[in-house]
């Protein structure tokens, strides 16, 4: 008997964040950006926010350092076709791809992204998934950049709180998050020269205690249902403006990050550790017709 033809794949997501999931052990597949595109077309393609390609590190020019410690490597790519160095939604639905397909157990695993190995661990019976984000970079307690940004949207225009999670975020703190506008094209950051490489934007209001919402404008995508590295980003500016720092306090801090998707859990560790706190679920699997690749 042989096997249907086309590309085999799985669509997933974390907290509404999907993902279009391309097994591709070895390495073989070209993913141009124009194909990525069709992938993630709402309407002619199979529909994503992103592509998480599943690719052995020790076959990827981008993993092979890494391939010691963390077999697999999440090559991610948003869904205009561009390249990204993280995404923490992402890795939990690749973390649980993983599982699924019985390449990891429950509970610790490493994977490789372009932002470096991340831990992550699966929680049995189909739980939730924790995963080891790195350190925040802040680079107002470097240079004393922050408050000298500013984001400008639907008429308005707020200061910006620089965080990197791996990848860029300009994080704003609003009244009301429909304030923002519908963000359908990429908020204005001025001075441009503070991203070059262009930035993902959240925009936050407070929930409660220890407790944020979010908005958020992902480079390359949109608008989106939630960003995993976004929520951290999120987490650090609003334990910093609430008076917290896990480093110097000696003691962690943990965040409820509500998103349009859903909500996750954020713990800043007392060691500068960031622990992001998800659902992760495979929702369908199929194959795609080879046309489509081409």
């Amino acid at each position: 008997m042989t096997s249907a033809p086309g590309v085999p794949f799985l669509k997933g997501h974390g907290t509404e964040n999907d993902f279009v999931i391309i097994p591709d052990p070895d390495g073989v597949l070209d993913l141009s950006p124009q194909t990525v595109a069709r992938l993630c077309d709402r309407r002619a393609g199979i529909g994503a926010d992103g592509v998480l390609r599943v690719v052995r590190a020790a076959t990827h020019p981008e993993a092979r350092a890494m391939a010691d410690d963390a077999e697999w490597f999440m090559d991610y790519r948003n869904s205009d076709g561009s390249v990204a160095e993280m995404c923490g939604n992402g890795a939990r639905v690749f973390a649980r791809y993983l599982e699924r397909a019985g390449l990891a157990e429950p509970g610790d695993v490493a994977i490789a992204t372009r932002a470096g190995v991340r831990r992550v661990h699966i929680a049995k019976n189909g739980g939730d998934i924790t995963i080891g984000m790195g350190t925040a970079e802040l680079p107002e307690a470097q240079d004393g950049a922050d408050g000298e940004i500013t984001v400008h949207a639907a008429g308005r225009t707020w200061p910006v709180h620089k965080v990197g999670m791996g990848n860029p975020h300009a994080v704003a703190f609003v009244s009301d998050l429909a304030e923002a506008g519908r963000l359908l094209d990429p908020p204005e950051v001025w001075p441009a020269t503070a991203y070059p490489d262009g930035v993902n934007v959240e925009f936050v209001v407070a929930r409660g205690p220890r407790h944020v919402a979010l908005r958020v404008h992902e480079r390359g995508a949109g608008e989106t249902r939630s960003c995993g590295t976004g929520a951290c980003a999120v987490m650090v500016a609003a334990a910093r403006r609430d008076g917290y720092s896990p480093r110097e306090d000696g003691a962690p801090v943990t965040y409820t990050v509500e998103v349009p998707g859903g909500r996750l859990e954020i713990t800043e560790r007392a060691d500068g550790e960031i622990e992001m706190t998800g659902p992760a679920v495979i929702v369908a699997e199929g194959r795609i017709d080879t046309a489509l690749l081409s």
